[in-house]
């Protein structure tokens, strides 16, 4: 059986570690070329070390996602590397470093840059790449949310669950755009996944098991959790499904 990406050109933002290093390593085995951002190369150089001993074909570049001029060289790096793009995985927010606390602690210079990165940054990542596959009649964008914006939690991290809720409406708004131009649009929305920001943020573990006590299936999530879910909304599997939130969080969240 080929692999299911094999020779499309996917484009993951955030990829030097937690869920974008996770989603890369499983998408460049299932033939994918790869165009991946950091706003650190030194972190990404283990990544780049790691993904090329699996034989595959990856560039990382340095790009802010809140900022236009970088969104614009990932677009423009993956036509001077690639040729196309098919796949594109709005990964890249702040995550690492937040602490949770009360919904009116948070300053507005959190508020900015927070939504600034997530919610601004992954708008302006698409406009700039999302032409291109416009111009090639067909695309899959894959979201990054979260399910912190429908659970408990979400007061004590507030501009981010808001931002994360935005992501949500962000995704049914590009699918209706989008899907005459045979685009799919879609999202995934993790739990509290046991990335290296989550165990930082947790000093290694306590909170996993709050998380957990929550869920149909009482476990900690792994980054790995998510990867067969984006593959599955990468490939050519999915093609009629558009729009959709797909929660991976051990069953926290039912719709």
């Amino acid at each position: 059986m080929s692999p299911v990406l094999q020779d499309k050109v996917a484009i993951i933002t955030g990829a030097s570690r937690g869920l974008g290093k996770a989603f890369a390593l499983r998408f460049i085995e299932e033939g994918a070329k790869l165009l991946l951002t950091t706003t650190n190369i030194e972190r990404a150089e283990e990544t780049a070390k790691e993904l090329k001993t699996k034989g595959g074909e990856v560039v990382f570049i340095e790009a802010d996602i809140s900022v236009e001029s970088d969104t614009k060289k990932i677009a423009d790096s993956v036509i001077k590397e690639y040729g196309k793009v098919d796949i594109l995985v709005n990964n890249a927010a702040i995550w690492f470093g937040i602490r949770m606390k009360p919904w009116n602690l948070w300053t507005e210079e959190e508020w900015d840059r927070i939504f600034s990165v997530n919610v601004k940054g992954t708008w302006m990542v698409s406009k700039a790449v999302v032409p291109l596959m416009i111009e090639a009649g067909k695309g899959k964008v894959i979201n990054i949310a979260s399910n912190v914006a429908r659970v408990g939690g979400a007061p004590f991290f507030m501009p981010y669950a808001c931002g994360k809720g935005a992501i949500y409406t962000m995704t049914h708004a590009l699918a209706h755009a989008l899907g005459r131009s045979n685009i799919n649009v879609n999202a995934v929305a993790p739990g509290f996944t046991a990335t290296e920001a989550s165990l930082d943020m947790t000093g290694g573990g306590g909170s996993f098991d709050a998380a957990a006590s929550g869920q149909s299936i009482p476990r900690r999530e792994e980054p790995e959790d998510l990867v067969g879910a984006t593959l599955f909304l990468a490939s050519p599997d999915s093609d009629f499904i558009s729009g959709q939130v797909l929660y991976v969080d051990g069953g926290t969240v039912m719709l």
